[in-house]
């Protein structure tokens, strides 16, 4: 007879047992690279006789593993691409990883897009640009069968236009339904494509989610804020990219609450004063969207307590600047 945790099986159940807890701890050591931070079950087995009641077994391992994508760019902006996980500090919740699971610079992960557009009416005098250039930026960015992406109008409110697809015509046509007018609700944008839209996407790997908004930030509309907005983006793990629409010249109240989305979230602010120079920004985006390194750890001292925890990453050669998601939200066991 075995005794297992106070249980007795017959020999034979008793093997089976420990066949079922090896066969598990592989499978979840094979499958916790790409998992997030939470509780995964490994398997469950019915087991029993014709004169007892089938005993339930239930192996849980806990997979805490945290995936962040950044960039690294050289004093003059430009993009460095050949650096290893030497090159590198991470910190998470101010202390270093319990272990370094995987470092890669990796131009192929596969792209979850949502496309944000301002349709108020203080966009109007370069609206039809906008969508040229948005238009243009989906051509070039998305691979069929592979990138998906949507489309989302907003002024006082927020529509989606042509929901995720590799279709790149569909979403041609989802641009080309927007209408502009209308006041501004940002904020109340980025928390409803997060939410409804990102936060609930899988993937048994790494894969960049980001928003490109195209506005002037100035949001006097939302029912949340801008730190709700961030949370809710920071939750669903995705990077904000920001094209401001203003053409003043000047730097305005929008054009700040823009760059600080961006810099919460490990995305980047562009202010073209031109209008040929948003074809630019977008190009940029997705030289940027390209040229990401993506790290893996387990975090130390890792509590699934729901907190908000911090990443700090700092390249350790000179001038050179990291940029990454400040942080994210534990899960809840």
């Amino acid at each position: 007879m075995g005794d297992v945790l106070g249980m007795k099986y017959t020999r034979p159940v008793f093997f089976i047992l420990l066949l079922l807890g090896c066969l598990a701890g592989e499978f979840s050591s094979a499958q916790s690279s790409y998992l997030q931070p939470g509780t995964a079950v490994a398997s469950t087995a019915g087991l029993g006789d014709d004169s007892q009641p089938d005993t339930v077994l239930t192996i849980k391992k806990r997979v805490d593993e945290v995936h962040v994508l950044f960039t690294a760019t050289d004093r003059h902006g430009k993009f460095v691409r050949n650096l290893n996980e030497n090159d590198f500090v991470v910190l998470d919740d101010h202390k270093p990883p319990q272990e370094i699971v995987s470092f890669r610079h990796d131009t192929d992960l596969p792209l979850e897009l949502g496309l944000l557009v301002d349709t108020s009416g203080s966009v109007q005098g370069r609206f039809g640009f906008e969508q040229e250039a948005a238009v243009s930026f989906l051509q070039r960015t998305l691979r069929p069968n592979f990138d998906r992406a949507f489309v989302m109008g907003f002024n006082s409110k927020s529509q989606v236009t042509q929901d995720f697809t590799d279709n790149v015509k569909l979403l041609q046509t989802g641009v080309e339904r927007l209408h502009d007018g209308g006041g501004t609700a940002i904020y109340d944008a980025i928390y409803k494509a997060c939410r409804d839209k990102l936060i609930t996407a899988t993937s048994d790997r790494p894969e960049r989610r980001a928003i490109i908004v195209v506005s002037d930030g100035e949001d006097n509309q939302s029912e949340v804020t801008r730190a709700q907005a961030i949370e809710m983006a920071q939750r669903a793990e995705v990077m904000i990219y920001a094209i401001s629409t203003d053409d003043s010249g000047l730097v305005l109240r929008g054009d700040k609450a823009l760059q600080q989305l961006a810099d919460a979230t490990g995305g980047r602010a562009f202010f073209p004063f031109k209008m040929k120079d948003i074809k630019n920004s977008f190009a940029a985006i997705e030289d940027e969207l390209r040229s990401q390194y993506v790290i893996s750890y387990h975090p130390a001292d890792f509590d699934p307590d729901g907190r908000y925890r911090s990443i700090q990453i700092t390249a350790l050669k000179k001038d050179l600047q990291v940029r990454a998601r400040q942080g994210y939200y534990a899960p809840r066991q």
